[in-house]
């Protein structure tokens, strides 16, 4: 333990001490080539001065020689203490930085540390900062969504062991209801199992950049896109309004693709009230707009501000009933920023426009 304190003491001030003492033998070469200099200016013209007198020269001499050592050693020390303090007050951040990174290194998240400066350092801790918050923003979210996950495998497991075992000691016999509730609970596991894949398409996307892209004309890509939610569409009976404009621009086809389906499968997923989904696309004077709008529970600012973020969900019991995963519209604002676009959400009462922007170059 008392190693560890010495260790924690001694190696932020190692540096320290190496700067003071580098600054130290800078201060010393100036001040000996200083004083040297203004040794040999002084006598040069003392000499021409009093040539007939050698006594005296030689006691000015000896009194210049004295108080350039005083001047010098004086120079030095004073310059060393105020290096010292000045960069201790500098490198007080950094020791600050060292701990911060011991305790993440530990499994812990430490406090903001504070940016008093607006230079390299302080822009540092302050990407640290936002950094080490980051990171337990999206562990918060994880061990949620683990906890979630967890409860959701336990009920339909339940179910399915319950009516399995009462199907194999022969206590209820199979009909169309009782097949009807195992499917249904398989069907659980399976919305889970793609909640998880979601999981690993969203750490493949950290990876992605999106070069392979190429000339597309939207109006045929967005409505394509959109073909395989009518089904969907037709058995919720909702109804649906296209009006796309005509235009070429250059994207990844698969991943706009996959944006457009989550839109699309989001404003389907959590429709209430009435009327129609209407996408639309729009050519604006240096990008290309699409938007998604379609009825829903009433969203607070809150929550607005939140929803493309990793792993959230407005209404978490009716998500985990409706198999979201909190992972579409983040994986969605993934690939539109890779895009150099932008993506967003406004709303009216319960009436929301989910859009994203692409610009033409």
């Amino acid at each position: 333990m008392l190693r560890n304190r010495w260790k924690r003491f001694f190696l932020p001030k190692q540096f320290l001490f190496r700067l003071t003492f580098i600054n130290i033998l800078v201060i010393v070469a100036f001040v000996m080539l200083s004083s040297w200099a203004i040794y040999n200016t002084a006598c040069t013209l003392a000499d021409g001065m009093l040539s007939t007198n050698g006594q005296k020269q030689s006691q000015f001499r000896t009194t210049l020689y004295q108080y350039l050592w005083i001047f010098s050693i004086t120079a030095v020390i004073i310059g060393s203490i105020i290096h010292y303090f000045l960069m201790r007050k500098i490198t007080q951040p950094l020791r600050e930085l060292i701990e911060s990174t011991k305790k993440m290194k530990q499994g812990q998240y430490p406090k903001p540390i504070p940016a008093k400066e607006d230079g390299e350092i302080g822009e540092l801790i302050r990407h640290f900062n936002d950094f080490s918050q980051q990171l337990e923003t999206n562990e918060q979210h994880r061990k949620k969504l683990v906890s979630d996950l967890s409860h959701e495998f336990r009920t339909p497991l339940t179910n399915l062991n319950g009516y399995l075992r009462a199907l194999q000691n022969g206590i209820i016999e199979g009909d169309e209801r009782l097949y009807q509730a195992l499917y249904e609970e398989s069907s659980k596991l399976t919305q889970l199992v793609e909640q998880m894949e979601k999981l690993k398409e969203w750490d493949d996307m950290q990876s992605r950049t999106f070069e392979d892209k190429e000339a597309v004309e939207l109006q045929d890509f967005i409505e394509k896109s959109m073909e395989i939610f009518y089904l969907s569409l037709e058995q919720k009976n909702i109804k649906i309004e296209i009006d796309v404009e005509s235009a070429i621009i250059d994207i990844n086809r698969t991943s706009i693709s996959q944006v457009i389906s989550n839109l699309l499968d989001n404003a389907i997923r959590y429709y209430r009230g009435e009327g129609p989904i209407v996408v639309q696309g729009e050519k604006l004077s240096s990008a290309y707009k699409v938007s998604v709008t379609g009825p829903g529970q009433a969203l607070s600012e809150l929550e607005r501000e939140k929803i493309f973020e990793r792993f959230y969900r407005s209404e978490p019991s009716r998500s985990r009933e409706l198999g979201g995963s909190g992972l579409g519209l983040a994986i969605s604002k993934e690939i539109i920023e890779r895009h150099c676009g932008e993506i967003g959400i406004y709303s009216k009462e319960n009436l929301h426009t989910f859009w994203f922007i692409l610009p033409y170059n």
